[in-house]
């Protein structure tokens, strides 16, 4: 029998009942068990934590909750720590049993509260408060968020560097469980293990203009393995600004430049020969510096060679780490706008170089289109995680199991009735 329909009733019921006092009658009439106080539900339940004076419970021992045989049923459990970090779990269909599915923090005080019902459907409740033990091995997790605190791009991936590698998926979602992206407004987004030290975090689509977003690790001495604990990391909180998208058609050697949706400028432009073409796809600006030297060498073109260059580059817009740059380049103005003769780069005259220069930041986006080169790798060569549809997006994370849409295991943090 499906009892859920009572059991949220009853929980409704009994919080409304316990906000208004004794004397209020919530839900129903006088003598409607729903609208009691609820009663001392200790003689209906056990707890396999511990109860006597300052004994502290093995953290690496699920909690549960049972109710007695015949006595009446669980209709809901929350078990939350001092740091407000929850513990999900699960309850069964007919109450009568709770049990922990997510592990406890070690050095930690946690309050459990238990919602009941007799067999007539009175309301009871029982809170129980323990702390766990400390950690028996000294080796911690720690995570460092990237980028730094500042404002960026709609575009700007949130970054998770591990100092310690987790290959086991359990473990893998034990860490991606306890780190939190909160934003305002609020999108739906996902981690993506990049590999086994780090992680990307970015929306469905691209962040809110002017959101914050807050990152934040819920670690700290959560077990992650045998011999590896959870420690404290630092949280991080950006901002983006307005929505900049910049569109470079390599087929007709023109960049649009949109705000917030609207266009603000087309540029001609040139993009990389043959032999050097420009990759396409989506990119996010990585850094911006006012003087660059470039040299043929650094991405392999001998020197003295027909290719080889040394150059002074100005206005120098980075967005990949292998070297490609949307710059000033003022001796190819007479290809800009009509042909691609670069080496990989966008070059567009000085005036148009410092224009882009003072529109864009870091975190904003650089899209490539129309082009014959490859396309842009999606990790290691900067920002290319929106060349990654949203559900292999997914697929890269240890919570959802390839589900290309639904909420995040981690939001189910209270009950979740199941037959068991």
């Amino acid at each position: 029998m499906n009892h859920t329909p009572r059991t949220r009733t009853v929980v409704g019921c009994t919080l409304l009942v316990t906000a208004l006092g004794a004397g209020v009658t919530a839900c129903g009439s006088d003598g409607n068990p729903l609208s009691a106080r609820p009663y001392d539900a200790a003689g209906l339940i056990s707890f396999n934590g511990p109860t006597e004076a300052g004994k502290r419970a093995d953290p690496d021992k699920p909690l549960e909750v049972t109710a007695n045989s015949g006595e009446g049923r669980i209709t809901d459990v929350t078990a939350q720590d001092s740091t407000g970090r929850y513990v999900a779990g699960e309850l069964a269909a007919d109450g009568s049993r709770w049990h922990s599915t997510s592990p406890l923090a070690a050095n930690a005080h946690y309050t459990v509260t238990v919602s009941t019902e007799d067999e007539d459907g009175a309301p009871g409740r029982k809170v129980l408060t323990f702390d766990t033990s400390k950690p028996t091995s000294k080796k911690r997790l720690s995570v460092t968020f990237g980028p730094e605190k500042g404002t960026y791009g709609v575009g700007q991936p949130i970054t998770a560097q591990l100092d310690h590698e987790i290959k086991d998926k359990a473990q893998r979602a034990i860490v991606e469980r306890a780190l939190r992206v909160d934003s305002t407004p609020a999108v739906p987004g996902a981690w993506h293990w990049v590999d086994n030290k780090e992680l990307h975090y970015r929306p469905k689509e691209y962040w809110p203009v002017h959101a914050t977003v807050q990152v934040h690790s819920n670690l700290d001495g959560v077990k992650i393995g045998d011999r590896l604990w959870g420690g404290a990391s630092k949280p991080l909180t950006i901002t983006t600004g307005d929505r900049i998208e910049a569109v470079t058609d390599a087929a007709s050697h023109q960049m649009t430049v949109f705000k917030n949706g609207q266009e603000i400028n087309q540029i001609p432009v040139t993009t990389g020969k043959p032999g050097f073409e420009t990759r396409n796809g989506v990119k996010v600006v990585l850094a911006k510096q006012y003087f660059v030297r470039m040299r043929g060498t650094t991405v392999g073109i001998a020197e003295g060679s027909a290719d080889s260059y040394d150059l002074p580059v100005y206005y120098a817009t980075r967005v990949t780490w292998s070297g490609e740059y949307v710059h000033a380049a003022p001796w190819s103005v007479g290809s800009q706008g009509y042909a691609n003769v670069s080496h990989g780069c966008t070059g567009m005259s000085t005036s148009n170089a410092e224009w882009f220069f003072d529109t864009v930041r870091e975190g904003d986006i650089v899209k490539v289109i129309n082009s014959n080169g490859d396309d842009m790798e999606p990790f290691g060569n900067g920002f290319g995680d929106w060349n990654v549809d949203w559900q292999k997006w997914r697929a890269g994370s240890a919570l959802f199991n390839g589900r290309p849409d639904g909420p995040a295991p981690s939001d189910a943090l209270r009950i979740q009735p199941a037959a068991l």
